[in-house]
Order: C-alpha cells, then structure tokens, then sequence
C-alpha cells in the first residue's frame, strides 16, 4: 500500500511532516505501521505538493524512496506552506515504478492521492475507465489504479461535484465493480481536505480555528489524534471536520 497526508493550518516547515515527528511520513516509507498485507516498506517513489500562493499548487514527485533523496532535506528545511499534501508509494505487483506514478497527482488547484489498491486491476474496472472521455484516458500519469482513480475523481470534479460528494461517488463506483479494494482517497484544494477511509486506516488531528493534519498513521503520539472509522468520508478545514458513512462501499 502506500501512505499519505494532507495539512491545512498556519504556514509550517516541509521538513515538519516529512522528517521532524517521531513517526514522520519519511519513517513511514521504511517503518509504516499497518501495511494490511500489502507489502512492507514504501520504496517506490515519493512526492509533495504545497501550495505558495496562486494559481497553482508546486509538486515535487521522485521514482526513488523518499530517504534515498539528498536533495529533498534541504528543500524541506526551507519550504513553508500553509497547504500541504504528501505520499509515499508502494507499487502493487505489475504496476511500473515511474515519477509519475507518484502522488499527488494534479490539475489546476487539486492535489490528490490513493492509499490501496484496486481489486481485480484492470479487468474489474474497464467498465468505469470507459465513461471517462478517451483523451484522459491516453493522457493517464501511468497505467495505475491511483491514476485512473484520480480521472475518475477529477471528471466529477471538473463536472461541479463539491469535492466530498466526489470521492464519494467514485469509492461507490469503484467499490461496486471492484469488491474487496482498498480506497483511501485524499483530495485537497488548499482550503478543504476531503478524504475517505475504505480499507485502510486513516486518523486526522485538529485544533479547531487553527489547523486540521489527516494521515495514513498518527505522525507521533498526540492524543490529539482520532481514528476516522473504516467506510466513512471525512470533510475538513482549518475550522471544522465532519465525518460521514460511506454509502455504497460495503466490502
């Protein structure tokens, strides 16, 4: 599987979730702590998305483990952002170890990412793939099941769908054709996290009127940190997050 994170909140260091916390997202890429059975380190390529202003949030996306990249310490010492989206990967059996197939993935002020796997990839959702337009689907980062996830997410939401309603909508989707698959989804615009919890675990961190941090495992031992339930949908911002049933994405 793969983990990942997103924050909301008064600008901080990169450096303050990727290395700084005792169970930072970069330990995670060599010690997570609940992999489901879907391998055992998160080695296949990393990334990081912030946003610095208008119109577009920067992304940073490597093929190598997080740890193994000199630059990145650095870059993460001296980055600040209020909005901030990260993942680290590891690739299921088959699917190709690119840049590119890193989160987060993008489009104008969306980051996104995908923690899991798609049951039965590709035959199970060839159905789905094809109510996308052709084009998006010759113009995939990679052949991933996280790519076309974030088509399927992005199409809803270049539609008008409110960002929670659509990752709703494509966990329903795909759950339905692809039963047994793992859907943590993470959605951000830099002013609202929308997330789903769906086979995986996910926690978020909030201090109302300041800062929400959502992630795959708890950063550090902060009794701050709360368990989204599996099959629920979270929606939050710096001032509030509400948690909400998942409907159609029994296993």
């Amino acid at each position: 599987m793969c983990r990942h994170l997103a924050y909301l909140g008064p600008p901080i260091l990169l450096a303050d979730l990727l290395f700084a916390p005792p169970h930072s997202l970069s330990r995670q890429s060599w010690a997570p702590g609940d992999m489901r059975g879907g391998g055992t380190i998160n080695a296949d390529g990393f990334g990081v998305g912030w946003f610095d202003g208008p119109p577009e949030p920067i992304r940073y996306r490597r093929s190598c483990p997080l740890w193994s990249d000199a630059g990145l310490p650095a870059l993460a010492a001296a980055t600040r952002s209020g909005a901030i989206l990260a993942a680290v990967r590891s690739a299921t059996e088959g699917m190709p170890v690119t840049e590119t197939a890193a989160a987060p993935f993008g489009e104008g002020r969306w980051l996104f990412s995908h923690n899991g796997r798609v049951a039965g990839w590709p035959d199970s959702v060839t159905v789905a793939a094809g109510t996308l337009p052709v084009r998006d689907l010759l113009t995939l980062d990679a052949p991933t099941d996280s790519a076309l996830l974030w088509a399927l997410t992005r199409a809803r939401l270049r539609a008008g769908e409110p960002p929670g309603a659509a990752l709703a909508a494509v966990v329903a989707q795909v759950a339905a054709a692809a039963p047994g698959s793992r859907l943590n989804l993470l959605l951000t615009d830099g002013e609202s996290i929308a997330a789903t919890a769906c086979g995986h675990s996910l926690s978020v961190r909030a201090a109302p009127g300041e800062s929400v941090l959502v992630a795959s495992e708890p950063l550090g031992p902060d009794p701050g940190w709360i368990p989204v339930p599996d099959r629920s949908l979270l929606v939050a911002t710096p001032q509030t997050a509400t948690i909400t049933a998942l409907e159609g994405a029994a296993s």
